[in-house]
This record gives structure tokens, C-alpha cells and sequence, in this order.
């Protein structure tokens, strides 16, 4: 059991382009949801939501949305980055079966919550853990999960009526796809490379 968790570690992709619309049992969705929500969290507040979002149109509104900021960020370029970031899919909302946003409610768990009065992202960090686990989750149900970031909190938050002070953290599209690649798209397509783990790793202190 313990290799199949490295290979689902190893699997795993940020999937753009290889959704193929399939329907997710509903039971499957459920096991997904419920791994998330099995996170560890500061205090024990588990300050995520999921939004799941099967609406054609909602989705269709959020697409033209990330194509302007993706418009934004183009213009940020030189030339030759332009030119790289001109072949880089950067979202599958359309073409995925359906996305799940996950929010931030930073005021979950009362005013004390135990273990974030020195550390107040601490919450937000209890969030990205609940992500990491739909994410894994998914992929050891073959199906593929992509992370968008290219948009305005604000302009999500208005779109999906979050209420004021829940913080929307990701917008993901989820279902199956034709493949998972090899090598991660960023990679594939020469945008930046890897950092090997050595120059990761340091013993006591920073360089040690």
C-alpha cells in the first residue's frame, strides 16, 4: 500500500488540456469531497468549503474572465516569455466535468482558535492541506484535477455569492481525462524546470 501512495504522489498532475467531459459517479465525487474534508487543520477549525459547480453558464462567465487576466499577464512578458506563454493552456473549465471551489472562512472555529494566534495564515495553510488531499484523491480515481489561478478574488467571490470575509483559495477542474503526462506541462513546454530536491534540503539551518 505505502508504494501505491508514492504513485499516486508521483501521478499526480496539473491537468489543463486532457479532460474529456466523462460524468463522475456521484459516489466517487463523495469519496473525493471526503478526503478533503478528512485534512488535518489549526485547532481543529476546518475553515474550507467546496463549492461544486456543474453550471454551463457560471463556468462560461469565469472562463472569459481568466482569458482577460490571462490577456493581463501576456502583456507583463518580453518577447520570447510571450511566446512561450502563447502555447501554455492555462485552465480547463469548459472541458472539464465539473470545478470545486474551496474557500477560507477565517473566522471558523471562534475568535481562540488553538495553534494560529502566532501564525494567522495558519488556517489558509489547513486549507491548501484539504486541496492537496481532493487532489490526491482524484488522481488515485484516474480522474484529473487542474488548479486556475488566473483571476480577481472579488470577481469570484461576487460570481458565486461567497459571503463577505470568506476568502475563495482555488477554483478547480476536476474529471476524467485521456491521459495523465509524464512530465508536468510547464516542463513540457519550457517554462521553468524543476528544482532537484538537494538544493531543497538544508541540515539544522539554512545551509547548514
Amino acid at each position: 500500500m505505502i508504494h501505491d501512495l508514492y504513485d499516486v504522489i508521483d501521478r499526480r498532475r496539473d491537468v489543463r488540456g486532457e479532460f474529456t467531459g466523462a460524468p463522475i459517479p456521484d459516489a466517487t465525487l463523495d469519496r473525493i469531497l471526503a478526503a478533503a474534508h478528512a485534512a488535518p487543520s489549526v485547532g481543529l477549525s476546518q475553515p474550507w468549503d467546496f463549492v461544486v459547480i456543474r453550471d454551463h453558464a457560471v463556468r462560461a462567465a469565469f472562463h472569459q474572465h481568466i482569458s482577460q487576466e490571462r490577456d493581463v499577464f501576456a502583456a507583463t512578458l518580453d518577447a520570447a516569455a510571450a511566446a512561450r506563454f502563447a502555447r501554455i493552456k492555462i485552465d480547463g473549465v469548459r472541458e472539464s466535468t465539473l470545478s470545486i471551489v474551496v474557500t477560507y472562512d477565517p473566522q471558523r472555529g471562534g475568535p481562540a482558535v488553538l495553534g494560529r494566534h502566532a501564525i494567522a495564515d495558519a488556517g489558509l495553510y489547513s486549507v491548501c492541506l484539504a486541496i492537496q488531499n481532493l487532489w490526491l484523491a482524484a488522481t488515485a480515481e484516474s480522474l484529473g484535477v487542474g488548479w486556475v489561478s488566473f483571476y480577481r478574488e472579488d470577481y469570484l467571490q461576487d460570481l458565486l455569492g461567497i459571503p463577505a470575509g470568506v476568502r475563495p483559495v482555488a477554483w478547480l477542474c476536476v474529471g476524467p481525462v485521456s491521459r495523465l503526462h509524464d512530465v508536468p506541462d510547464l516542463e513540457r513546454h519550457g517554462w521553468r524546470r524543476r528544482r532537484p530536491l538537494h538544493l531543497a534540503r538544508h541540515e539544522d539551518r539554512w545551509n547548514g
